[in-house]
């Protein structure tokens, strides 16, 4: 199986159930780009089955920003909830994937109600994850990816959604200083999910699920994320 495409495959037993399953968090290896300053990915073997012991054992180092992962909401607000405390139903259930017209270009571009393929009358599940593809390999860094205009996280948040993702590195651009989307994502209550994979994965409805660890007082979590049929 090709891991560097969407994983698809039936998940179960029954034929009147089978659902596809798509694979939509980037594979986590030692080249993976994080933000520019963070904790990149490294594992220490501490010891190994190769080499005569009885178990492998690994230490993982890294940040928890990592590829595809939750935001708590103490990452960009003070004294506000950290990843253990976020609420855990908000990661998983039914969402809408929308794409979006978006450019790569210097300082960034910001997604509004207009880009989106999907009308917001539309949506009618209260997870929207946004598919802008300017952030394309997760081994090479850009800076220029496409985030997230603050009237757009207030749009959605006015139609219930409480959970938005994206396929780029942050839902603000990354020369960004007052951190404008993601002042709204505090204001309304609104999670985040970042780092998604969704070059292959088509407009419509899904069951998203993205659990994050509980890592009390942390500031994010990776997240395996999945996408299910709904039918």
């Amino acid at each position: 199986m090709n891991n560097s495409n969407a994983l698809k495959r039936s998940v179960d037993s029954t034929p009147d159930m089978q659902r596809t399953l798509i694979d939509i968090t980037p594979r986590i290896t030692p080249n993976m780009a994080v933000w520019p300053g963070d904790t990149p990915v490294s594992r220490e073997v501490l010891c190994d089955l190769e080499h005569g012991a009885t178990v492998t054992l690994s230490t993982l180092r890294t940040t928890v920003h990592l590829g595809a992962h939750a935001d708590g909401a103490n990452h960009y607000g003070r004294d506000a909830r950290a990843i253990d405390a976020m609420p855990l139903d908000r990661y998983i259930g039914a969402c809408h994937v929308v794409h979006a017209r978006a450019s790569r270009r210097v300082g960034g571009s910001r997604v509004g109600i207009a880009d989106l393929d999907t009308p917001l009358d539309a949506m009618h599940h209260p997870r929207v994850l946004v598919h802008t593809g300017t952030f394309p390999d997760f081994t090479a860094w850009n800076s220029d990816f496409a985030a997230l205009e603050p009237a757009l996280v207030d749009a959605l948040a006015d139609r219930g959604v409480f959970l938005i993702g994206i396929d780029t590195p942050s839902v603000d651009v990354q020369e960004s200083k007052d951190l404008a989307a993601h002042t709204r994502f505090l204001a309304r209550d609104v999670s985040i999910l970042e780092g998604l994979r969704l070059d292959a994965v088509a407009s419509g409805e899904y069951e998203l699920i993205a659990l994050p660890l509980p890592l009390v007082g942390f500031d994010a979590s990776p997240v395996r994320a999945v996408l299910r049929s709904l039918a």
